[in-house]
């Protein structure tokens, strides 16, 4: 062997060795990272699986029975539905802060058109349903075509909304026993059915349900992949032919749809029509979209993370109270659980650059 292939041979020994020595560490820190960036919705299961199991040791049976489990699943049906449109919005790097208004004035308008004009409750939640897609889609026009930022629009919509909501309704509550005498197709989502110990809603079905199209359809279909593109960048995907505006329509548009389906479940939740009722699901949707891993920059992210994200707020909001602690830890936990999700998204962020 002559000295230059020696000295080849050592170096390519030497190259191998480094080689060697980074996939060890990446079996530890980087491979973990690439875990994280894959699939987003894997530190929100992790958090999910690690709150169940410290509360299920703590509190036993009171717990780990089955109707405990499917009532985390009752309190979080509202919330989840909402913040799954929540999460259409902000893969695109926009914001929907309309999306407690539209979901509260949907079923006002559910109520009014049945018990004020005398309408079908069918064709009351259609007329429901069609306002809040068409309050969607006009958040969306102001926001693709006049390129207004999405945090301004929607904050505005989200006044305008709710106003309208009050003046329109005179600030009158529908009482649950009239709906259930008169127009029992509105509670429909707030059905009740037993499976083995555990009580289920229709709602909570239809949660589901949306949950696995939506996931479905923002993996495998040409319309979901463009979404996570124009969150990702907008320019980018102009120039691959994505047609932006439209897309951006389309998404609040079905936002608003989604948020419209929350407020008729919000009316089976609660039994009556109330304009005063979910006035916090606009932060609670974005703690569930944070915690669930969906970045606040867009492009990244998973609608089964935001499931998980809801389903952590409702396993601590109940083990909480059945652990008899005081309702301030529910917001102390979930705000440090807020400020980690950030920390950890930006860090996958930085190392994947």
């Amino acid at each position: 062997m002559s000295q230059s292939d020696n000295y080849e041979s050592v170096v390519s020994s030497a190259k191998s060795e480094v080689a060697k020595f980074d996939d060890d560490d990446k079996g530890l820190v980087g491979r973990f990272h690439h875990a994280l960036h894959t699939t987003p919705a894997l530190v929100p299961l992790i958090v999910l699986l690690a709150a169940v199991a410290i509360f299920g040791l703590v509190l036993g049976s009171k717990f780990f029975s089955p109707f405990a489990l499917t009532l985390i699943l009752q309190q979080v049906q509202i919330v989840g539905i909402v913040a799954a449109a929540q999460s259409l919005v902000i893969l695109t790097a926009g914001i929907d802060l309309s999306v407690g208004a539209i979901a509260v004035i949907s079923s006002v308008i559910m109520g009014q058109f049945t018990f004020r004009y005398g309408l079908p409750p069918t064709v009351a939640v259609i007329c429901g349903l069609a306002v809040g897609t068409a309050i969607g889609a006009l958040n969306g026009f102001l926001i693709a075509r006049m390129k207004l930022p999405p945090f301004i629009v929607t904050l505005g919509m989200w006044q305008i909304v709710l106003a309208a909501n009050f003046l329109y309704s005179a600030n009158e509550t529908i009482r649950s026993q009239d709906i259930a005498e008169n127009a029992p197709l509105l509670q429909l989502l707030g059905a009740k059915f037993n499976i083995g110990g555990a009580v289920f809603t229709v709602g909570v079905v239809f949660l589901v349900v949306l949950v696995l199209v939506l996931a479905y359809v923002l993996k495998h279909t040409a319309w979901g992949r463009h979404v996570y593109a124009v969150g990702d960048d907008p320019e980018a995907a102009a120039l691959s032919g994505v047609n932006v505006n439209m897309m951006l329509i389309s998404v609040y548009a079905l936002a608003g749809l989604i948020c419209a389906f929350a407020g008729w479940a919000l009316i089976g939740r609660i039994g009556s029509v109330s304009p005063t009722s979910g006035q916090l699901l606009n932060i609670e949707s974005i703690t569930a979209v944070v915690i669930g891993g969906i970045s606040l920059f867009g492009g990244r992210g998973s609608i089964m993370g935001t499931f998980f994200g809801a389903l952590i707020v409702g396993v601590f909001t109940l083990g909480l109270r059945l652990a008899g602690a005081d309702a301030q830890w529910t917001f102390l936990l979930i705000g440090a659980l807020i400020i980690a999700a950030v920390a950890v998204d930006q860090w996958i962020r930085k190392v994947a650059a």
